[in-house]
């Protein structure tokens, strides 16, 4: 190893959504990360700019919701135009009231550029950063570690790294991972951050396709004097101007609003909308998260959700190895819950893509969970479908003066019991603390042990077992 060769525990590539998140979930867990990009500065446009109610509780553990909340707002209602008249709204989401268990519902606008801002606040705060223009080149393993070269800089040595590099990862070419997936669109798709004062920001305007021309969305984006724009080109063959003059004469031929509307052009890019699964999450001592892991259509409002859920999922357990509290196999629990949880999503971003699905409670990632995870055991017998199980998202409440959330924020695990005498002839939990509550019908009576990303890990009507449980995900 070169004198030069910086160490650290964990290398994360890319700093995105991902990859800020998890830096940030290790970060409070004392672990020593390395950031590297290969931009000279964070993305700059909105791409993915809708927060599910799921994500919004992720970003309260993190400790970033009120900065979230702050700089976002609600998705406003769609406003149907034709020929520079408006023809009416039209509701794009499903959305259901808030309840004491879902605190959060409906989805939650905010520039990705701005969430990104966010998250590396909050890392520079828990004492990391983001180290910039470092272009990885190289990725080598060995039995105690990988070691990455780059185009410029010393190389780097570290017990695990995590391509959070996006689609296009470099990460995921250099360890031969393939992904495996269709084309859920040929057509592409223009998305630009633009001003056009000459709209209102009180709707997410919608001009449906008339003639040879393809569908546009101009949504504002709150916080924000900019829209987010979308427009579709139903010839495959179209090559995207991403000109202010090439988006400006898109604009004009889908609508009402002359060039001159379009004051500023921020920000532009273009998709071919592609469903795709990388084969393996994980290779050695190197994890994929993110668009690294799964490609989509935007059309759910999936994608970032779904980034940001992966490094909370791997965070924890990256922290437990590196603390010497839990065995490596933990870390086979990563691909293993998450690799289905994302190709269900891309399933039903495709079908939402295609009009096939409304966005709704699927799309709100509350249902999500590991029932099928063997980090996820319930000794209970004869438990409902519909009743909360190991391996279920943990719901909010208030009772007996606790709310569950405030008592599950942390890098620590939750011993919870409902309704029952609290466990007091267990040995010592290490990261574990308790808490009582009354019954509540969210969970019925019970003991639940809450794991640190906020799903239960173990459930039964008594303690009994849960020792066993604690020892092999090293809690004992």
């Amino acid at each position: 190893m070169s004198e030069a060769t910086h160490t650290t525990e964990i290398l994360i590539v890319g700093a995105g959504p991902s990859g800020l998140a998890l830096a940030v979930d290790l970060a409070r867990r004392g672990a020593r990360t390395l950031v590297v990009d290969r931009a000279a500065a964070l993305f700059p446009g909105s791409r993915g700019k809708g927060m599910q109610p799921r994500t919004l509780e992720v970003l309260d553990d993190l400790g970033v919701l009120d900065a979230v909340r702050a700089a976002g707002g609600p998705a406003p209602v769609g406003m149907v135009w034709s020929e520079g008249s408006r023809q009416g709204e039209l509701r794009m989401f499903d959305v259901s009231e808030p309840t004491e268990a879902e605190p959060y519902q409906g989805l939650w606008l905010i520039p990705q550029w701005r969430t990104q801002q966010i998250l590396l606040a909050r890392l520079r705060e828990l004492g990391g950063d983001v180290t910039f223009d470092r272009e990885l080149t190289g990725l080598a393993q060995d039995a105690d570690g990988v070691t990455a070269s780059f185009a410029t800089g010393p190389e780097v040595r570290a017990r695990y790294a995590v391509a959070a590099d996006g689609g296009r990862s470099t990460v995921r070419r250099l360890l031969g991972i393939g992904m495996t997936g269709e084309t859920v669109d040929p057509s592409p798709t223009l998305v630009a951050d633009v001003r056009v004062p000459a709209l209102d920001r009180d709707n997410w305007h919608l001009f449906p396709p008339a003639g040879e021309t393809g569908f546009m969305a101009i949504c504002p984006l709150p916080g924000t004097e900019d829209f987010q724009l979308t427009a579709n080109f139903p010839d495959p063959d179209t090559v995207v101007d991403l000109s202010p003059d090439g988006i400006r004469k898109a604009v004009t031929a889908r609508s009402h609003l002359a060039p001159e509307d379009v004051t500023e052009v921020r920000w532009a890019s273009d998709f071919r909308p592609r469903a795709a699964l990388a084969d393996r999450f994980r290779e050695g001592r190197v994890f994929l998260a993110g668009d690294a892991a799964h490609v989509h259509s935007p059309a759910g409002g999936q994608g970032l959700n779904t980034s940001v859920q992966d490094a909370y999922n791997l965070g924890w357990k990256l922290g437990a190895v590196l603390r010497g509290d839990a065995d490596e196999a933990l870390l086979d629990t990563y691909e293993e819950e998450r690799r289905p949880v994302a190709a269900a999503m891309l399933g039903l971003s495709t079908r939402v893509h295609r009009g096939e699905e409304r966005r709704g409670r699927a799309t709100q990632q509350l249902g999500l969970g590991y029932r099928d995870s063997a980090l996820c055991v319930d000794t209970r017998d004869s438990i409902p479908p519909d009743a909360l199980h190991a391996g279920d998202r943990a719901p909010d409440g208030h009772r007996g003066g606790v709310r569950l959330f405030d008592t599950f924020r942390g890098p620590h695990w939750t011993l919870l019991t409902v309704g029952t005498a609290p466990a007091t002839d267990l040995p010592p939990l290490k990261n574990v603390r308790p808490a009582h509550i009354p019954p509540y019908e969210a969970y019925g009576t019970g003991v639940f042990l809450v794991r640190p990303d906020g799903y239960v890990g173990w459930a039964g009507e008594t303690p009994t077992g849960l020792t066993d449980y604690a020892a092999a995900a090293g809690l004992a």
